[in-house]
């Protein structure tokens, strides 16, 4: 079944949510020029038909905590099983699967150096029908994180985003705690949750957890993102693009690629090739394009191995529904 792309007004809130995740309706509405009850509606609405979600997360690669994409082949009749189990880790993201289903491609950030060593070498090894395991470590982020896609390719005007941008932080910045856990779960199910009940999950006071989000805030360590139903943006293609770059131009083409309207996320990596980005185009027409074009006379780029999503199985947090 094709998806119904969002309308324009849709893209404005979508846009608004990614700047900041927990704006009240009614600065969104004032910003935007509609009602409170407009924008409500619009959002139940993406959340019940789009997959929209507001989720709270940590920056992983800002805390120092390792990341590894992981890169599974499969037989065919297995891709999709396994797929299935991973997504359903909490120390797993952005899992899908290309060369035809016959791929895995998994962004796994482990909790510890145990679970690291489990996945790896205990359960992976041992799962029926894959073929090949290749664990590549993420060196540096380029774009991606607290970095929307939507910043690139959003509806709205600057004088709209500087007027949806939170304040700047007057709270002393903390690092995450274990103390931090109930929070950061709670926030992780449902960015906007409600005061009241991030109270709840905590067992402090509403003043406690606004003071403490706050400080989460500041450093930079946490932050709100977004999840939706990609292909309802018009852009119904993704790709996994693993380049090799010349060592020496490895950080201008990163920064470069950073500014590509295509990439929604872009890191060096160990490994064969030394970047992985992804990438999203209109179609398979749009994808050659940037292939042959922008990306293709980059300069310092040797090689590009092009692998679009046959499907995607878990955006951050959840599994999108099957279409």
């Amino acid at each position: 079944m094709d998806s119904i792309p969002f309308d324009e007004l849709e893209l404005k809130i979508l846009h608004a949510l990614e700047i900041d995740g927990r704006a009240p309706f009614s600065r969104i509405a004032e910003v935007l020029g509609v009602s409170d009850q407009t924008v409500a509606r619009r959002y139940r609405r993406m959340v019940a038909s789009g997959g929209l979600r507001v989720v709270g997360l940590q920056d992983h690669h800002l805390l120092g905590h390792d990341t590894w994409m992981l890169r599974l082949r499969c037989a065919p009749e297995g891709a999709g099983t396994i797929a299935a189990a991973l997504a359903r880790r909490p120390d797993t993201a952005w899992i899908g699967l290309t060369s035809g289903g016959t791929e895995v491609v998994c962004i796994t950030v482990p909790r510890t150096p145990g679970d690291h060593d489990d996945l790896l070498l205990g359960k992976l090894p041992r799962t029926p029908h894959i073929v090949e395991i290749r664990a590549l470590q993420l060196l540096h982020r380029y774009f991606g994180g607290p970095q929307g896609w939507l910043r690139k390719n959003g509806p709205l005007t600057a004088g709209q985003i500087a007027a949806l941008r939170p304040a700047p932080p007057t709270a002393d910045p903390a690092l995450p705690t274990p103390a931090d856990a109930p929070l950061l779960a709670a926030l992780r199910r449902d960015g906007r949750a409600a005061y009241p009940e991030l109270r709840r999950a905590t067992g402090t006071s509403e003043s406690a957890v606004n003071r403490r989000l706050a400080q989460l805030l500041a450093s930079g360590a946490c932050y709100f993102d977004i999840e939706y139903d990609t292909q309802r943006l018009g852009f119904g293609l993704a790709s996994v693009l693993w380049i090799t770059a010349a060592p020496r131009h490895l950080h201008d083409v990163g920064r470069a690629l950073a500014g590509h309207h295509e990439i929604a996320y872009a890191a060096a990596t160990a490994g064969p090739s030394n970047i992985v980005v992804t990438a999203v185009a209109r179609d398979t027409a749009g994808l050659y394009a940037y292939v042959s074009g922008e990306l293709g006379h980059l300069k310092g780029v040797e090689h590009v191995e092009t692998a679009p999503f046959s499907r995607r199985v878990k955006q951050l947090t959840y599994s999108p529904p099957v279409r």
